[in-house]
């Protein structure tokens, strides 16, 4: 949006009358709440938001906060009732240096300092051109109030002996109000044009402290789970190479129990009696089972689920296409944070992170297709063309639906942050045109061109029965206790996130090098997590396991939208249903998206941990 502020590079003005606007008393109202809610307004010149200044305590340090308060308010000396103010003056000071480069060597300038100074003023005592008579001296603020009409307040409370001093009542009053502005250019050689952004960034610097606490206890939580998984680990690999429940050369025997109180067990690989010769005493039976025993070892825990393991899980066809989807979110969001670090995004890219973010997801729908093909495959899978369309519109599908009917209720508000109509097109046009080929190209590499997964162990045709589980093993409890361990690596970075996202309109969050940090650490935690969890569920003769290693990998994502709840009621100052519901709403989305997300890496670790083990053995 092209405001109709005049400014030219260079050219400083004093005052400029800009308009006269006519308010009535429900706009006053809606003012007066803007006010009160401390809402800003921001504008941008040369791709650089106009900033409040502030100086440090100690006068050392100036830093700027994006954005302008409208107005303000104030308390009456005689009344001691409040009252508001809109800032209809505003000065604008613009600070440049030399360009860099060639243009500059031309004599080319550029904006390194964008300040905004507010001030209101009375519409009395102006002159001819619409400008404060004296703009420098001290003068009475814009008040946002308009008198009561008492004729037509007695006039609707007739049978009243009061009148109320505020009233909604359309009767037609209105309050005008004059709008001007100062423009200043500054030469300010200071500022480095690679370094203009910094002023904005410099009140976060005490934040750091805790970023790095945050790095320490992701850390900290992190190497914990690194030695139950090196136990996990060694634990196994005694199982497998010892003489807990395989030969020397890793190859699983069933061990035959000896028979007692005369009940006879069935004899492995036992012959029935033909003759009198094949008659034996007790005392041969004994050396039998005493020999047997010297070559055959006892199967316990997650070696007897040898026949099951690779078993295909149920909903198979919807398995396939949403780990298809969660390897788009892994490979979106490992771009974003890599340009993030890099500094290709950074807060002069305006809409470069959703706009990148996009695009990678779009592109990344060869990787998905190709995925979620030979997993398809792996499952024994024949229609690979419903599999690409589920791929392609599953998932994607239902989050741009959701979006779409969120809009809808920002729409009906009339809010400026509403999606446009064309960029809904543009969006249902970039995953029919664009994603929905790549994904089909995918599949047909993956389908055709690439082998199914091989498995180290052959699936029997009856499913082996689970025994009953322990409480914590079952799948609501296993995944969230599971997901509080990566919650609470990432908890501290989230607060930040959340702050910049819904509290703090005028910072940025740029700390990005951080967020990487804590994001490598908490993805570390979900794959150790995952193994661990999966390890004791194979443990408790559990085969189940390839529906529960995603609800395990995502299980964090519980918590996060708990905490998003949590930061609502505590920190945040929204009223409405509407808003209410805009911010449960993305919240969610958005915890569903890194729920995929994680939960696809908890699968590939469960599923790589699977075969591996599975591997090591060999039954007969």
């Amino acid at each position: 949006m092209t405001s109709d502020y005049d400014v030219a590079m260079g050219q400083d003005q004093e005052c400029q009358y800009l308009c006269s606007h006519r308010t009535d008393r429900q706009a006053i109202k809606r003012a007066t709440e803007l006010i009160e809610e401390g809402y800003v307004a921001e504008w941008i010149v040369d791709n650089l938001p106009g900033a409040t200044s502030f100086v440090t305590v100690d006068r050392k340090h100036k830093y700027y906060a994006a954005g302008f308060k409208i107005g303000y308010r104030d308390f009456s000396p005689l009344t001691g009732k409040q009252k508001y103010y809109i800032n209809n003056h505003i000065t604008l000071v613009l600070r440049y240096r030399q360009a860099p480069g060639r243009a500059g060597r031309n004599g080319g300038k550029v904006i390194v300092g964008f300040e905004v100074y507010t001030k209101s003023i009375e519409a009395a005592h102006r002159d001819s051109t619409g400008c404060p008579q004296d703009l420098h001296s001290d003068m009475d603020g814009m008040e946002m109030y308009i008198a009561p009409n008492t004729t037509t307040l007695a006039r609707k409370y007739p049978s009243s002996s009061y009148l109320p001093e505020q009233d909604d009542t359309d009767d037609g009053s209105t309050l005008t109000i004059p709008y001007s502005y100062s423009v200043y250019f500054r030469e300010d050689d200071s500022i480095e044009w690679s370094k203009r952004w910094d002023l904005y960034f410099n009140n976060q610097e005490d934040s750091n402290v805790i970023h790095w606490l945050a790095i320490i206890n992701s850390l900290v939580i992190c190497s914990l789970l690194t030695v139950i998984v090196a136990m996990v680990i060694n634990r196994t690999y005694k199982q497998v190479h010892g003489k807990d429940g395989s030969g020397d050369d890793g190859k699983l025997l069933l061990k035959r129990r000896k028979p007692g109180n005369g009940a006879k067990s069935p004899r492995f690989r036992e012959k029935a009696p033909t003759g009198l010769l094949e008659q034996k005493g007790e005392a041969g039976r004994e050396d039998d089972w005493s020999s047997d025993e010297e070559f055959v070892e006892d199967i316990t825990g997650w070696k007897l689920l040898h026949g099951d393991i690779f078993r295909p899980p149920p909903y198979a066809a919807y398995f396939a296409p949403l780990i298809g989807s969660g390897m788009q979110l892994v490979f979106m969001a490992t771009g974003l944070l890599v340009l993030s670090c890099l500094g290709i995004l950074n807060p002069s890219f305006r809409g470069g992170f959703v706009s990148v973010g996009v695009g990678l997801f779009v592109f990344a729908g060869i990787i998905s297709g190709y995925f979620s093909s030979r997993l398809y495959k792996t499952f024994g899978g024949m229609n690979w063309r419903r599999n690409t369309l589920l791929t392609a519109l599953l998932f994607p599908g239902l989050l741009f639906t959701t979006m779409f009917i969120l809009n809808l209720f920002v729409w009906a508000q009339a809010s400026s942050t509403a999606l446009p109509f064309g960029t809904l097109v543009g969006l249902i046009a970039l995953m029919l045109l664009i994603q929905l080929p790549l994904v089909y190209i995918g599949s047909w590499y993956g389908f055709h061109q690439s082998h199914p997964y091989e498995h180290p162990t052959k699936t029997h045709s009856v499913a082996r029965p689970i025994p009953e589980q322990a409480w914590y093993t079952q799948s609501i409890y296993a995944a969230l206790i599971a997901g509080f361990v990566p919650f609470a690596v990432v908890f501290i970075e989230l607060l930040f996130v959340f702050r910049s996202l819904w509290q703090d309109k005028s910072g940025y969050y740029y700390v990005f090098g951080f967020l990487s940090i804590v994001s490598l650490v908490g993805i570390l935690t979900v794959v150790e997590v995952a193994i661990v969890a999966t390890y004791i569920m194979l443990c408790q003769e559990n085969h189940n396991w390839w529906w529960q290693s995603v609800f395990i990998g995502g299980g964090s994502s519980f918590w996060i939208f708990l905490y998003c709840i949590v930061f609502y009621y505590t920190k945040l100052n929204i009223h409405g249903f509407i808003s209410g519901l805009l911010f449960f709403s993305y919240s969610f989305l958005a915890c569903t998206v890194y729920g995929l997300l994680t939960g696809t890496v908890g699968f590939l670790t469960a599923y790589a941990f699977v075969r591996r083990i599975y591997g090591a053995i060999k039954a007969d």
